[in-house]
C-alpha cells in the first residue's frame, strides 16, 4: 500500500511538472523597469509556430523592452508586432539576421530610435549596427543599445590579426565604450545583447576586459550569472553565457537594491522541454533584468532657484527630518516605498516636518516634494 501511495504520489508530482505552460511565465510588474535580451534565432525559424510561440511568450512575461537580436524577415516580424495590442516595434533595415526592439506602449515612451557606427567603416567590429532605444519610463530617461557582436573564434585574443573574431570584438566595446563616454555622459544607460563572448575569460583574453576594469562608470549586471552555475547560462548548447546585460554608473544605486533582479528565463521549461524550445524558438534563453528606477525630475531653475529640499540624516534609523527652503505657501510631502507603494501624503504650511521611520522596513524610499505651482522634486531615502 505504500508503494502503491508513493507511486501515485510520484506520477501526480510528474503530471503537474509536465502541464507547466507559457502562461505560468511570471516576470513583469506595475512599478519595476524590464529589459529583457533576447536572441531570437533567424526568427521565425519555424515559421508561424516560432510567430505564435513568441507571442505567447511576450505577453507572459509582461516586461517593458526586449532588445531583440537574429530577425531574419521583418514580413514576420510585423506580423509578430500587429498580433501584441499593447506593444510596438523598431526593426533595422531589412538585413539577414537584424536587430530589433519590442516595447510596451503604455508605459514606454519612445524619444528616438537609431543606429550608430552604421557605415561600412565599422563592419569589422560591428556586422550588425548596434541598435539605441532612447525612451523614457516614468518620468526618467534611459539609453538602451542593442547589439550582436561577431561570433566563434578560438578564445584566444589575438590583436595583431584584423581578422580575429576576438579582436572584432574588442574592437567593438572599446567603440562603444568611447560612445557612451563621448555622448551618454550622465545618462542611464543600458548595453545589452548577444555579445558572443564570456565575461570570465582571464585579462589577457577578456574582450570586455576594458567594461571590467572601470568599476566606476560600468558594471555587468548578469555578473552573477556568468560566474554561477552552468545551467543558468543563456547559450546551453555549447554551454557558455554569452548575453549580457551592461549598466552604467548612474543605475548602481539601483542595481544594488534588494528588489533588483538579473536572470536568465529558461523557456524551455514551459513549452514541453529544450528539443522543443531549441527546434521552434531559439538556442538562446533570454536574459532579463528588474529594477525600480529612482525619478529624476527637474526644478524651474527660472522660478525656484532658491528652492532647497533636503532630509537629514540620510541614510537613517529611527527618524529623518525634511528640511524645505526658499518655499512659501502649501507644500505636499508624498513617500513611496521601493515598491511604489504610498507611505506617507501629508499636506503643511512649515519648514520642517519630522518622520518617524521606527518601524519602517530597511530599504530605500522616495519622497516627492509638491508646491502649490506643481514644482516637483524627488529625492531618494535609505533606511538602515
Amino acid at each position: 500500500m505504500c508503494k502503491t501511495k508513493s507511486l501515485i504520489l510520484f506520477l501526480l508530482i510528474s503530471i503537474s511538472s509536465i502541464s507547466q505552460t507559457i502562461e505560468d511565465i511570471s516576470f513583469g510588474t506595475d512599478v519595476a523597469l524590464e529589459i529583457v535580451t533576447w536572441n531570437i534565432e533567424n526568427f521565425p525559424k519555424n515559421n508561424q509556430t516560432t510567430i505564435d510561440y513568441v507571442k505567447r511568450i511576450i505577453i507572459a512575461l509582461d516586461a517593458d523592452v526586449y532588445a531583440i537580436q537574429e530577425v531574419s524577415d521583418s514580413n514576420s516580424f510585423n506580423q509578430l508586432i500587429n498580433a501584441l495590442p499593447n506593444y510596438d516595434g523598431y526593426i533595422t533595415s531589412d538585413k539577414f539576421r537584424g536587430l530589433a526592439f519590442i516595447y510596451k506602449k503604455s508605459t514606454i515612451q519612445i524619444n528616438n530610435a537609431y543606429e550608430i557606427y552604421n557605415s561600412t567603416t565599422f563592419w569589422s567590429p560591428f556586422p550588425r549596427y548596434p541598435m539605441v532605444l532612447d525612451f523614457n519610463f516614468k518620468n526618467e530617461q534611459f539609453i538602451l543599445i542593442n547589439n550582436h557582436l561577431k561570433c566563434c573564434g578560438d578564445g584566444i585574443l589575438n590583436t595583431s590579426n584584423t581578422s580575429d573574431e576576438e579582436n572584432r570584438r574588442l574592437n567593438a566595446v572599446r567603440l562603444l565604450k568611447e560612445y557612451i563616454d563621448a555622448y551618454l555622459t550622465s545618462k542611464n544607460v543600458i548595453l545589452t545583447g548577444d555579445l558572443n563572448d564570456i565575461l570570465t575569460d582571464n585579462s589577457s583574453n577578456n574582450v570586455f576586459q576594458e567594461f571590467i576594469n572601470d568599476t566606476q562608470n560600468y558594471t555587468f549586471a548578469d555578473m552573477s550569472i556568468a560566474t554561477g552555475n552552468t545551467t543558468n547560462w543563456s547559450y546551453p548548447s555549447w554551454p557558455s553565457h554569452l548575453d549580457h546585460i551592461l549598466i552604467t554608473n548612474e543605475l548602481f544605486d539601483e542595481f544594488q537594491q534588494n528588489t533588483t533582479v538579473t536572470t536568465t528565463i529558461k523557456l524551455e521549461e514551459y513549452v514541453g522541454g529544450w528539443n522543443t524550445y531549441k527546434s521552434n524558438i531559439s538556442d538562446h534563453r533570454p536574459v532579463a533584468l528588474k529594477f525600480i528606477p529612482s525619478t529624476t525630475l527637474k526644478i524651474d531653475e527660472a522660478t525656484q532657484s532658491n528652492l532647497q529640499f533636503a532630509n537629514y540624516p540620510n541614510p537613517f534609523n529611527k527618524q529623518t527630518t525634511f528640511s524645505f527652503k526658499g518655499i512659501e505657501g502649501e507644500k505636499w510631502l508624498i513617500i513611496y516605498d521601493a515598491f511604489g507603494r504610498k507611505m506617507v501624503d501629508i499636506r503643511f504650511d512649515e519648514d520642517t516636518f519630522t518622520l518617524n521611520t521606527e518601524n519602517y522596513p530597511k530599504g530605500f524610499y522616495f519622497s516627492k516634494l509638491i508646491t502649490i505651482n506643481r514644482v516637483i522634486k524627488t529625492i531618494k531615502l535609505i533606511k538602515q
